[in-house]
């Protein structure tokens, strides 16, 4: 059952574009600060979901999202540098996607500049993987679900109990896929770029032998410091 704070909040927010067979269910608008060209740029951001169910009852809505799987639709991927199979030292990193973030450049979150950067620091090493994990959008909830997540947000929930309150868990992501992937391209101990002690632990739990973790910390802004400061206080991730 979805809390009546949480309905009254985003009922306002959500568009039904109903067709013949199916509806487009229309969330924002959302404030999104960009860092375009070097300046911050406040942009409003729309997500759409089509569904063939057709209602405008909010709260039967989200509750149906919780248990759809929302984020399956969109492949991963894994970029490669240097010879990642046979190289001493691999740097790698588990990225999930982060439309708004890596796409958009917003900065309510830091996801756009760890791509960016785990990228240059791959390169810079000499050898190593940066895994792109296209159903891992929102911790794993979807895109739609996410924007959601951002109305609640800008209503004084952090990013767990914006989560907690859409009926989904903090975090659901899983690894198992990537973890496959990544033994299949190597058999020789990696090190891992992250904060996230549930990427490490995935990764031990597997039988990887990772032999070092590195943090990725950075772009802090005013747009993100609750953001960043769940992440460690809530998430417990690690510096």
């Amino acid at each position: 059952m979805i809390d009546e704070k949480v309905i009254s909040i985003l009922q306002d927010k959500i568009q039904v574009i109903e067709g013949d067979a199916s509806s487009l269910y229309l969330v924002g608008p959302i404030g999104l600060p960009v860092n375009l060209l070097g300046e911050t740029t406040g942009f409003h951001w729309y997500c759409w979901l089509k569904c063939s169910e057709q209602t405008r009852d909010t709260a039967r809505m989200i509750e149906k999202l919780s248990d759809a799987s929302l984020a399956e639709y969109q492949q991963s991927s894994v970029l490669v540098y240097g010879d990642f199979a046979n190289c001493d030292d691999a740097l790698i990193r588990f990225h999930s996607i982060c439309h708004t973030g890596d796409i958009f450049g917003s900065k309510r979150c830091d996801c756009g500049y760890q791509l960016k950067q785990s990228m240059k620091e791959i390169t810079d090493h000499g050898c190593g993987a940066l895994f792109y994990l296209a159903n891992h959008e929102g911790r794993g909830i979807g895109l739609f679900s996410k924007a959601m997540t951002y109305i609640l947000q800008e209503q004084g929930y952090d990013t767990v109990d914006a989560n907690l309150a859409l009926g989904f868990k903090d975090d659901a992501r899983d690894y198992t896929d990537a973890i496959a992937v990544l033994k299949a391209l190597r058999q020789k101990p990696v090190t891992l770029m992250t904060n996230n002690p549930n990427k490490l632990k995935a990764l031990l739990e597997s039988g990887l032998n990772v032999s070092e973790r590195k943090p990725l910390w950075g772009d802090v802004s005013q747009f993100n410091e609750k953001y960043l400061k769940t992440k460690v206080e809530r998430s417990g991730h690690l510096g």
